[in-house]
């Protein structure tokens, strides 16, 4: 009898142990396929919307320029430094403001299906010249709208950084009133840090806190979220030529860039200086289905006016 209750009893220490072996077995397989799927699943991208991005605020630790001017920085004197303002006395409704408040206009010609758009003063004083440009063509088509076909839609977005044209015609005016370059803050290739060899280094520069950080980028990708572009030209200067939006380039965006140069002296394929251009509103626009191009004016105080009448004809009559 004794042997017996040894034997039962050795039994059921046997069943103890193999359950409790089984039991870890199961919980490694679990954590070991749990941390497969975590690794397997796909990184989740930030998404915006526009009604989000309007409703977002700034981050509020920035870089702000100091108000000593840069030595290196080159004073540009402006004939008209008065608002811009049509001789009707029309003002343009607004998308959105500045990190200090100035309004970000917006300028609208024609009712039609096929929407274009132009944005100018992405880099503000340092640009100044892209501004000028869109406030003559802002007149020339007020003044002359039948040359908006009857199925297109133009908006002109005469200055997407009010802060900086404010602040200096010169290289201090190129970043907004956070330090930001915004032609580098969009949510399309956005980096924190990139090599500075070869690219724009003049004076201190970011990219913002995180793609999108900043109150203007964030107003012009709640309008362009909220509208159907097919053809977009940011403009800037100096020089460099037609720069087709998307990393590769996208197709659309280098016929685009083609027609443009048929009409125009702005080199294609542009100059390459060996720097990378990241988080640009010409890479945003194409991940938003447009073609789109980043477009050099010839220097910093000159327009161009004449050669962009037919600039501004391509994009009217451009066909996706």
């Amino acid at each position: 009898m004794s042997r017996r209750r040894n034997d039962s009893g050795l039994v059921a220490l046997a069943w103890i142990l193999n359950l409790a072996g089984l039991g870890s077995i199961v919980l490694v397989l679990g954590i070991y396929f749990a941390t497969r799927s975590a690794q397997a699943a796909p990184a989740q991208q930030a998404k915006f919307t526009s009604a989000a991005l309007l409703t977002s605020t700034p981050p509020s630790i920035y870089y702000l320029p100091t108000v000593t001017r840069n030595p290196r920085s080159t004073q540009i004197v402006v004939e008209t430094p008065t608002p811009f303002v049509l001789p009707s006395g029309f003002h343009a409704p607004t998308i959105g403001y500045s990190v200090s408040g100035r309004p970000i206009e917006l300028y609208t010609f024609g009712n039609g299906k096929k929407q274009r758009a132009i944005v100018a003063g992405i880099h503000g004083g340092y640009e100044w010249n892209t501004i000028a440009l869109a406030d003559q063509l802002i007149l020339y088509l007020n003044d002359h709208p039948e040359v908006v076909p009857d199925n297109v839609t133009l908006y002109v977005v005469r200055n997407l950084n009010p802060d900086g044209d404010a602040r200096d015609h010169g290289i201090d005016g190129r970043v907004n009133d956070h330090g930001v370059d915004l032609n580098r803050n969009f949510p399309i290739n956005w980096v924190k840090e990139w090599d500075r060899d070869n690219c724009w280094d003049m004076a201190p520069t970011t990219s913002g806190t995180s793609p999108g950080s900043e109150p203007e980028t964030r107003a012009l990708m709640a309008f362009l979220l909220d509208q159907d572009i097919e053809a977009l030209i940011s403009y800037h200067s100096a020089a460099l030529g037609i720069f087709p939006g998307g990393e590769p380039w996208e197709k659309n965006s280098i016929r685009f860039a083609k027609d443009i140069k048929k009409v125009s002296t702005y080199p294609f394929p542009p100059l390459d200086i060996g720097c990378t251009y990241t988080g640009t509103l010409a890479d945003y626009a194409v991940s938003l289905g447009a073609a789109a191009v980043d477009m050099e004016l010839t220097d910093h105080k000159r327009t161009d006016f004449d050669m962009n009448l037919k600039v501004l004809n391509v994009l009217l009559t451009w066909k996706p």
